[in-house]
């Protein structure tokens, strides 16, 4: 009788979940720094306006969203979130 090959365990299907792993951990941390960013500012009772919210939480790029809550931290306006880009 032959070797029974479940498609689970072939590599082609470790490999699809592998980079479903690293595309899930990639989206969460893009969200986590969203939310980061968005909850300094509010924890520092600095209004958001909505055209500020909508930039923060359309942006994709890790980067760009870490600096911004970084940025939150020394704020007085959620706009200086954006300023030397």
């Amino acid at each position: 009788m032959g070797r029974i090959q479940y498609f689970w365990r072939h590599p082609l299907a470790e490999q699809v979940r592998e980079e479903g792993r690293r595309e899930g951990r990639e989206k969460g941390l893009i969200e986590g720094s969203r939310r980061m960013a968005l909850r300094i500012l509010e924890a520092r009772r600095i209004p958001v306006p909505d055209t500020a919210r909508e930039r923060i939480e359309t942006c994709t790029d890790l980067d760009q969203l870490e600096t911004w809550a970084e940025r939150a931290v020394h704020a007085t306006d959620a706009h200086e979130l954006f300023t030397d880009e």
